[in-house]
């Protein structure tokens, strides 16, 4: 039987449409705009059968300090066929000597612990629409000026700068803060993601913290749908169901190879390129 050949494109706007489709085919919440947003901090590949895109995948690189892989689909009839592993060889080889980040689904564990990733953790996505609730007397909207602690305490809970991401978030979504004797030591970002919007990251020195900055917007935001992504070990889960937000999934958070862990300071509870995929 022939095999019809597959070929490998950078990733363009004008795949954007294409791209839409498979994230769609994979029941994935991401509408176009979603999708700009990855690709405006991205570098990516698309693999392209008789010139219908079957494959992508996006690498947000943060400097020099680490890339995120991302929007790793195969079109669902391509599958088995090693694409997927050609689509990851062809991620690692734009990210260069960065580390790598990313986030597994059980399917696609077992490739990517072959090319070298390890577990480092589990990620818990919550979803549900927020009630009414009282909004926190903690927190606050950023300031320009705060833009620079932000950016400062992401970097130190990421462990890599992150400014580029911080920037466009502040400009496609708002920024709430908690300030400590005049300090920013905490902050949450929401923007339209999906069928809704969603919460991250959020980072904090303390779970407290964590709970006031996302209840922030929750209490600006009663019957919107609403998604949260936590880490397993922020203690944060219980809480948000208690809110209404049902844990429906997650994934496995990997990395190739360890990169230095999050200052002592600052804890992340929940990591923004889940926001981005």
């Amino acid at each position: 039987m022939q095999t019809s050949q597959i070929d490998f494109a950078a990733f363009g706007t004008e795949h954007l449409g294409a791209a839409v489709h498979l994230s769609r085919q994979a029941g994935w919440p991401h509408r176009a705009e979603d999708w700009e947003m990855a690709l405006a901090l991205s570098e990516g590949v698309v693999a392209i059968e008789n010139d219908r895109v079957v494959g992508t995948v996006l690498v947000t690189p943060y400097k020099q300090d680490c890339a995120t892989i991302n929007m790793v689909i195969v079109d669902e009839a391509m599958r088995g066929r090693g694409l997927g592993r050609k689509l990851m060889h062809a991620a690692i080889e734009l990210a260069g000597d960065r580390p790598l980040r990313l986030v597994a689904t059980a399917e696609g564990l077992p490739l990517y612990e072959k090319l070298g990733f390890r577990p480092t953790g589990r990620i818990l996505q919550h979803q549900g629409i927020a009630a009414e609730i009282a909004a926190p007397m903690a927190t606050s909207a950023a300031a320009k000026s705060d833009f620079a602690a932000v950016t400062e305490l992401d970097r130190q809970a990421f462990g890599a700068d992150r400014a580029g991401l911080i920037a466009y978030l502040a400009k496609v979504g708002e920024i709430a803060v908690i300030r400590r004797n005049g300090r920013v030591t905490g902050f949450a970002v929401l923007r339209t993601f999906g069928r809704g919007e969603v919460i991250g990251p959020v980072i904090a020195g303390n779970l407290e913290d964590a709970k006031a900055l996302v209840a922030h917007f929750i209490a600006r935001r009663p019957g919107v749908f609403l998604r949260v992504d936590t880490t397993a070990a922020a203690g944060l889960s219980d809480w948000l169901a208690e809110q209404g937000f049902a844990h429906v999934g997650g994934g496995i958070a990997m990395m190739k190879p360890s990169i230095p862990g999050a200052d002592s300071d600052a804890t992340i509870f929940a990591l923004a390129n889940q926001a981005l995929g």
